[in-house]
């Protein structure tokens, strides 16, 4: 199979669902990773994704590039290894910024130097892993986890949003979670004051490079959420599609569900409602997703991913926001406008 990777934004779908991943294949991005990157990072038969992990993540909706590819990322990061973990950074424009704590580091020096006092501190037995991967090496959402005392008491479930150079190299990083599995008052005592949280995302950066059929699902789904038109959103749902909300613990199947849902629950939902807004779209024509602002209510932004069937609709919706901002109504009264009577 020579179709093409995902390593640029030119892919057509065509050629996407005729790879046997989803996706181009791994062996013809080597010349455009890093330099040793392929080495390090090509899937060996029978071995776990990152030693000493029992999860295979699923890349039904990525590029098998993509997957080899940042498997080695996560391995160099559960190994405490800098010079390999950072080797993923571009030297040249690199941003990381943690959405909820507001940590953030502009240069590939700051966040080499950031890693660097972190690892002394983790437990030896540390394992960062993905559990989904969406896209491709242009730009993608990670869904991943960090165990217990890497970022807290608590395991950290995250979703990153990834912007690659046409090396391979990430020039841009931001990690959406829920607070509350870390701990509402640890994330209280770690978050950064208001007058030092980053102002700039800086998605300007990178730029949209996320496929035309991605952002017009991304663009199309964010404004009929804003809009409260529910019936425009479900237009974009596949009949057994499902929605998830990830602070909220709710998962539900069926278009016709999740359009009941959304009716009812829609004007508490942080990522519904007029002053919601896309802030930057990632991934390619199987996956991805958009993060997104909110100018109303207690939750100012968060990230939903976006997972496609081979006719371009929404299979699986999965919106991840800070529960810690919320009160506990907002979180459980979503699971009552869930009930179906």
């Amino acid at each position: 199979m020579n179709q093409d990777t995902g390593l640029t934004g030119g892919s057509t779908r065509r050629q996407l669902l005729r790879t046997a991943a989803i996706g181009g294949t791994a062996a013809a991005a080597a010349s455009l990773l890093p330099a040793g990157a392929w080495a390090d990072t090509r899937a060996r038969g029978g071995s776990p994704y990152v030693e000493g992990v029992d999860v295979v993540p699923d890349v039904s909706h990525a590029t098998s590039a993509l997957a080899a590819h940042i498997r080695g990322y996560f391995q160099a990061k559960s190994d405490q290894d800098l010079t390999w973990q950072s080797s993923y950074f571009s030297h040249r424009s690199t941003t990381y910024i943690d959405a909820i704590l507001g940590w953030h580091w502009y240069t590939w020096q700051d966040l080499h130097d950031g890693l660097a006092t972190f690892y002394p501190k983790w437990p030896k037995d540390s394992k960062s892993y993905p559990t989904r991967i969406l896209g491709d090496t242009t730009s993608a959402i990670l869904f991943f986890t960090d165990t217990p005392g890497m970022f807290g008491p608590g395991q950290v479930r995250n979703a990153g949003a990834v912007n690659f150079d046409r090396r391979g190299r990430i020039e841009r990083w931001v990690d959406y979670w829920d607070a509350r599995q870390f701990g509402v008052s640890s994330w209280r005592k770690e978050q950064e004051p208001p007058n030092q949280w980053p102002t700039d995302f800086r998605e300007s950066t990178v730029g949209e490079t996320a496929s035309p059929l991605m952002r017009r699902v991304a663009s199309s789904l964010a404004d009929a959420l804003r809009k409260g038109d529910i019936a425009s959103a479900m237009e974009l749902f596949s009949s057994d599609a499902v929605f998830e909300d990830v602070p909220a613990h709710l998962q539900i199947t069926s278009k016709a569900s999740i359009g009941t849902f959304l009716t009812k629950a829609g004007s508490i939902l942080p990522y519904v409602g007029s002053g919601t807004a896309v802030r930057h779209v990632l991934g390619n024509d199987v996956g991805g997703g958009y993060e997104w602002t909110a100018a109303h209510g207690p939750v100012p932004r968060g990230i939903t991913g976006i997972e496609l069937d081979p006719w371009g609709r929404i299979e699986r919706f999965t919106a991840v926001w800070n529960g810690a901002y919320a009160d506990d109504s907002l979180l459980t009264e979503p699971a009552q406008k869930a009930i179906e009577r």
